[in-house]
């Protein structure tokens, strides 16, 4: 997907913000973006790159509130539920298009009770084994992992997360069996990583920044059909030899449905300004490996509805079930 310049989002976004009509009915106070995760992770540090921006659009305090718990639902949840004047945002990862699936009894309907804004951007999950691990290349993993089944052990952010789906995937379709460990966002993930507590970690690059500066994890494939931009020494899972994975995470912005629309405008024309300036799209694109997508309500829920469609199907048919 194309990066967005700040230059062609300017007379959009500034024309959405100054509209008067737009800015009737703004909440009066501080606005809240909630995160489902721990400090530490991708959709944690996304929206606290962005708040700030937000905030001096707004000319208002906004915040970032983490609410963890249930890969995101408890947050989602929250949002679906809350109050509908503005007050509150959610930032959202791909479990969001999982937890549906995943979760019998979620208090709340994704599709219905929440309003898509953003779809920020895209980035494959990145398999990564640990210095102190023989391993070289997938290949070498998977070789280990059928001679001694069920002894090599991957990390995700948690039990129904795209990490865990996708390698469920590549076992089935690479005839070999891993054991899942799950942490409970990428925070915790991060610091067990670090501490080699798994063979391997499995996310995107975003909460991995440290330990690839420092050597600690060696990426040896992409979840993407095609290999990573920023990463392009690191092969495809069909490049190892696993074919029929095609996996990318995502971070999209979302709202209580009954939000009125001038609101949820002046926040998607806030977003795609603060997107634009040079050192926010810098960090986004080349520092965390995220895609820019910046679509919109309608191309997002779209997104949304072909993903859980995708991700549903996968719980299904391999009786996944949640934490």
């Amino acid at each position: 997907m194309a990066v967005i310049t700040r230059r062609a989002l300017a007379p959009i976004g500034a024309g959405l913000l100054a509209a008067p009509a737009l800015a009737q009915g703004w909440p009066a106070g501080t606005i809240r973006i909630v995160v489902g995760f721990p400090p530490g992770g991708s959709t944690d540090a996304v929206s606290r790159l962005l708040a700030p921006h937000l905030q001096a659009a707004f000319g208002q305090p906004v915040v970032v509130e983490n609410r963890p718990g249930a890969s995101g639902n408890l947050a989602a949840a929250a949002i679906a539920r809350g109050p509908t004047d503005g007050s509150q945002w959610l930032v959202v990862f791909d479990t969001h298009a999982v937890n549906p699936a995943l979760i019998p009894n979620p208090g709340f309907d994704a599709r219905r009770d929440l309003a898509p804004i953003l779809l920020i951007g895209t980035a494959p999950n990145l398999i990564n084994v640990h210095r102190d691990r023989p391993w070289r290349s997938m290949q070498e993993v998977v070789a280990a992992a059928r001679a001694r089944p069920d002894t090599i052990t991957f990390g995700t952010i948690g039990n129904g997360s795209l990490a865990h789906l996708l390698m469920v995937l590549a076992q089935r379709n690479g005839d070999f069996r891993l054991v899942h460990v799950p942490y409970r966002g990428g925070g915790p993930l991060a610091t067990a990583a670090m501490a080699g507590e798994t063979d391997l970690a499995v996310a995107t690059g975003t909460i991995f920044v440290p330990h690839f500066q420092q050597g600690v994890l060696r990426p040896v494939a992409v979840s993407s059909r095609e290999r990573s931009r920023l990463r392009p020494e690191v092969p495809t899972l069909a490049e190892a030899g696993i074919p029929g994975v095609d996996a990318r995470a995502f971070w999209g912005v979302l709202c209580a449905a009954g939000v009125p629309r001038p609101i949820q405008q002046r926040m998607e024309a806030a977003l795609r300004e603060a997107i634009a300036l040079p050192p926010v799209q810098q960090r986004l694109t080349e520092v965390m490996g995220i895609e820019l997508a910046l679509a919109g309500p309608e191309e997002f829920g779209r997104f949304l509805e072909e993903q859980m469609e995708t991700w549903a199907r996968v719980v299904r048919e391999n009786d996944i079930r949640p934490d």
